[in-house]
């Protein structure tokens, strides 16, 4: 086979993780013909340490169904680039990235799905930071097991926890964690600006900001002074949480904050015994509302106590059962979230400094 209609070829396999062609993206670097063997390297925009292999098996059942008597390898590279922000922001130095993982309400499971998902892509190869921006209910020293600890303090800057590979900040290192955080609505905002631009980030590929639920002072206030790359919605199947996330999601389109996509949690729940699949909270809930805003459906999490044990004891479910079900379905998510923002135009703010006029 010539190399064009090789190229032509591998360009047109569609990315299980995008869901756009090699072509769209540019992926395909280079193309060899070693002996019989072709071998294809791709660079891709997101990390793939561990995906690599569902990404391999899936171009060599593509290339088999095309092209059968041609043995192919797949070389895989990656880099994160900065994605583009609200138009008026800069960048926060060493961030390339902040994701908002957000609910229209609570109790939907966001917090235990942002940990997991910061610690997946941490899992993928990524520099991973986690801010717990949940300032009246910060929950994520507990479920990192880092109630204990306490941030250093250099020339007026905070200096993250750095906590199962993550690097972390939250509220709930700051104050008694029994007593509650009785402020107004400027004092959250400013906790949350203070926690992000006072605090010495190292160089993150990604910031994962765990938002309270909701959509009142301390999202507008995210919405006008951070410079997010784009938003995630969790929600659970039934009517109720489905309404709210809706709210959500108006309010990102209305900011102009993309939203990557729908995180179905709690999806189903997976009886241990029999193992047939009970819906709890209704069925298909967030796919429907995904495809009614022409947005992914990132992932489906299901309901099962091990995440919540897990998350209780300090070392989440992804950690504590790396080869479980649902430690693939966390990082199958998490390769969805990372490779659709890889879509996202990129930015080159970062690259120019500031401009003085005199």
């Amino acid at each position: 086979m010539k190399i064009k209609k090789i190229e032509k070829l591998a360009s047109a396999f569609v990315d299980p993780f995008s869901g756009v062609s090699f072509a769209k993206t540019k992926a395909v670097k280079s193309i060899e013909h070693i002996g019989d063997k072709v071998i294809v390297s791709i660079e891709l925009g997101y990390p793939v340490a561990k995906a690599q292999t569902v990404l391999k098996n899936a171009f060599k059942k593509y290339w088999a169904e095309h092209c059968p008597d041609t043995p192919v390898e797949m070389n895989i590279s990656w880099k994160v680039y900065p994605r583009q922000v609200q138009s008026s922001l800069a960048p926060i130095p060493n961030i390339k990235n902040i994701i908002a993982i957000a609910s229209g309400k609570g109790g939907v499971g966001k917090s235990t799905t942002a940990v997991n998902l910061a610690l997946a892509l941490q899992q993928e190869g990524a520099k991973v930071g986690l801010l717990d921006a949940d300032i009246y209910g910060p929950n994520q020293p507990l479920m990192l097991g880092a109630e204990k600890a306490r941030p250093k303090i250099e020339d007026k800057k905070f200096i993250p926890v750095e906590v199962l590979d993550l690097s972390t900040m939250s509220i709930g290192y700051l104050i008694d964690p029994n007593k509650a955080a009785i402020w107004r609505g400027p004092m959250v905002s400013g906790a949350l600006l203070q926690m992000l631009n006072d605090t010495r980030w190292p160089e993150l590929d990604y910031l994962i900001l765990d938002l309270p639920p909701g959509t009142g002072d301390i999202q507008l206030t995210m919405a006008q002074k951070v410079p997010v790359s784009a938003a995630v919605i969790v929600t659970t199947p039934q009517t109720v949480a489905l309404q709210d996330a809706q709210k959500g999601i108006a309010m990102f389109n209305k900011v102009n904050i993309p939203v990557l996509g729908v995180i179905e949690n709690m999806a189903y729940y997976l009886c241990s015994h029999c193992g047939e699949k009970d819906y709890l909270f209704g069925q298909a809930g967030g796919q429907e509302m995904a495809k009614k805003n022409k947005l992914a459906l990132l992932g489906e999490i299901p309901l099962n106590r091990q995440i919540r044990e897990q998350a209780d004891s300090g070392l989440p479910i992804i950690l504590a059962k790396p080869a479980s079900d649902l430690a693939d379905a966390y990082r199958q998510t998490a390769n969805h979230i990372s490779a659709k923002l890889s879509l996202q135009s990129r930015s080159y703010a970062a690259k120019f400094g500031s401009i003085r006029v005199e």
